[in-house]
């Protein structure tokens, strides 16, 4: 079935958070392969964060809709001079199924196209090799820089472990 995009509204925040939690939290995240949930309880995303997303200049929150419902999103903006990428979810009943490609693929367009950015930049919890691996199979490459993971602000959630830290990947567009 084809996937439709659109940025997101205010509106969406209620189900942006329900589909951003599912994918990275709890139980619900297990059915797919990109869960945290034994790295981390708690929130995945902030809705006050995300209402500053979606409003902030030169930022994109991407909706990703099948038959009309939410089965994917992501973030993009322009930071430092290149795109960043991040709050990348896919339901976790669909992961596996490409929809996280058309994702990945519009958010590039998005940054080279609409944003007229060079690059596209995220960062990962460095521990989550699987995920990592999956992004440098489309480009990405690991810097070796790493940025402290937040620990104490639990709108990013209550960690589980005492070793995370993140490390970005980039990739020309």
């Amino acid at each position: 079935m084809t996937l439709t995009f659109r940025h997101a509204t205010e509106a969406d925040i209620p189900v942006l958070v329900t589909l951003v939690t599912s994918a990275y939290r709890g139980d619900a995240s297990r059915a797919g392969w990109t869960t945290e949930a034994d790295l981390l309880d708690g929130s995945r995303i902030d809705p006050e964060v995300l209402r500053h997303d979606i409003l902030r200049p030169r930022s994109v929150v991407l909706v990703a809709e099948r038959q009309g419902a939410m089965v994917a999103c992501a973030h993009v903006a322009e930071t430092d001079g290149a795109g960043y990428f991040g709050m990348f979810s896919v339901a976790p009943t669909l992961q596996g199924a490409g929809i996280g490609d058309a994702v990945l693929g519009e958010a590039e367009r998005i940054a080279h196209e609409v944003l007229g950015l060079p690059m596209m930049r995220m960062t990962v919890i460095d521990i989550r090799d699987t995920l990592i691996a999956w992004y440098e199979r489309r480009g990405y490459r690991r810097t070796g820089i790493h940025k402290p993971f937040p620990y104490g602000d639990v709108r990013f959630g209550i960690p589980k472990r005492d070793d995370l830290r993140f490390e970005v990947l980039e990739k020309p567009l």
